[in-house]
């Protein structure tokens, strides 16, 4: 495809073009115009002194033609003088300025010529422009001079003067003809050329300037052409880049906020919820105490079936409340205060041994082993409570059997409960320990255990994972802090 040039001069164009080109293009016509001057004034001298040298060259001949009285001799000299075509015409006169012989076009006396009248006294050649025969020629006046050194003549040779006219105005049409097409040439090489090397180079930086003001940040520039240029387009790309980088870094600072302010709102909705949670909890701990109470005493003095199961009924709702009141005291209770020195194995054996008297499933076994002599510093009973909130969820998750184990990890005393059931689902993975939040029965659950085993253990310094096993089940591990001795 055939490259199109456009003659629209762009701003740098027209710049060079004011300031460079029309600038040297006055400056070369000026010193043309002045050499021609100079040229004009030696090519005069130079035809002067061509006639001058014709006129000397026959002088002799022609004094001693004079002298013998030979005139057809000095109408020889003359005719070869007038034969080599630059000469208008020839003349010889005597020093009176009456003509003795001529060639071509002459004037017949000199009696009256005031450069004949120089010439013969002072034997200086004259020359000058004059109008012979209604003809504007250049006459030059040169002294005939015998062998003596006495002046017996003078010879007048006329040339037209348009012949100086002609040789200047050919010597000027060539010099103006000259620099026109220098300016010419020079513009197309303004043009062209700086298209070519540069100004191309210059618009494609300016499309990508442009299209990045418009709000295309992933434009980027070709570094090609001079070296400037390319240093500029290179920089112009490492700008886009570092804005890019920047706009990205704020994109995930402003995500980063976001989570922040979620999580922020998530911790108040969670103060809100904890301290409504603490004040159900009290208000409903003393009726179900009262209740459950009274339920027992009419159990003892009942006697039909039919109306002990209505009362063990009554003590079970009872008990179900009685544990949900626990758990939102639980939930609700200020951060660790005071802790003591226990060991890991003192933890998992009270948490069994309280667990056992809530079960009503005797089939399920619950293991322990691999228990390392571990020494912790904590709030004992809530730590217990939250290995109680772990192994009654596996419990229930598990067919058969929960196994537990204690052991040292990189400063960290690592328990892990495991069950064999169908393990946690991903989607309740995720909200595991948001507050009531469960995929168990109805009456099974609250939903706050996991919440308040997280909390115990960010109370701590530790944390809690979660994580299917491949033979199947689910593993819950805590992660505590050992204890340092000092």
């Amino acid at each position: 495809m055939t490259k199109r040039y456009s003659l629209n001069l762009s701003s740098l164009q027209k710049r060079l073009l004011i300031y460079v080109v029309i600038p040297m293009i006055v400056f070369s016509g000026a010193a043309i115009s002045f050499g021609l001057q100079i040229a004009a004034t030696e090519e005069e001298q130079r035809l002067k002194a061509d006639l001058e040298l014709l006129g000397r060259a026959i002088s002799l001949p022609l004094s001693d033609a004079l002298i013998s009285g030979d005139l057809s001799a000095v109408q020889a000299n003359l005719d070869s003088v007038f034969s080599i075509g630059r000469v208008y015409g020839a003349s010889v006169y005597n020093v009176s300025g009456e003509q003795v012989a001529e060639a071509g076009i002459t004037e017949t006396d000199l009696s009256n010529s005031f450069l004949a009248q120089q010439t013969v006294e002072t034997g200086i050649t004259q020359d000058d422009y004059r109008k012979v025969e209604g003809q504007d020629v250049f006459s030059q006046f040169l002294p005939i001079i015998d062998r003596g050194g006495r002046i017996i003549g003078l010879l007048q040779i006329n040339r037209k003067a348009s012949d100086f006219d002609d040789r200047f105005a050919q010597l000027s049409q060539v010099a103006w003809l000259s620099w026109a097409l220098f300016a010419v040439v020079t513009i197309a090489v303004l043009i062209f050329g700086h298209y070519r090397g540069v100004g191309r180079h210059v618009v494609e930086l300016k499309n990508a300037m442009r299209r990045v003001a418009e709000g295309d940040r992933s434009s980027r520039v070709n570094p090609d052409g001079p070296t400037e240029i390319a240093e500029i387009s290179e920089g112009l790309n490492r700008m886009l880049d570092s804005i890019a980088e920047a706009e990205k870094e704020l994109q995930l600072t402003r995500q980063q906020e976001a989570k922040l302010q979620q999580a922020l709102r998530e911790q108040e909705k969670m103060a809100a919820i904890g301290s409504v949670a603490s004040g159900v909890a009290h208000e409903l701990g003393a009726p179900l105490t009262v209740i459950d109470a009274r339920a027992k005493r009419l159990l003892k003095e009942q006697t039909t079936d039919k109306d002990r199961r209505q009362l063990m009924a009554v003590r079970g709702q009872v008990q179900r409340l009685t544990g949900l009141v626990n758990q939102l005291l639980a939930f609700s209770r200020t951060p660790v205060q005071e802790r003591r020195l226990i060991s890991a194995a003192t933890l998992v054996q009270r948490a069994v041994e309280n667990l056992n008297y809530e079960r009503d499933n005797d089939a399920l076994v619950i293991t322990v082993k691999d228990v390392t002599p571990l020494t912790l510093n904590v709030d004992e009973k809530r730590l217990e409570l939250a290995l109680i909130n772990v192994l009654r969820n596996a419990l229930q998750a598990a067919t058969k059997e929960v196994v537990v184990t204690v052991m040292p990890s990189e400063g960290f005393a690592k328990f892990s409960v495991c069950d064999d059931g169908e393990g946690i689902k991903p989607t309740m993975k995720e909200r595991a320990t948001q507050p009531f939040s469960s995929d168990k029965p109805q009456g099974q659950g609250t939903g706050l255990g996991l919440t308040i085993v997280s909390h115990v253990m960010a109370d701590h310094g530790g944390s809690m994972q979660l994580k299917n096993q491949t033979q199947g089940g689910c593993c819950v591990a805590l992660y505590l802090p050992l204890h340092q001795e000092q």
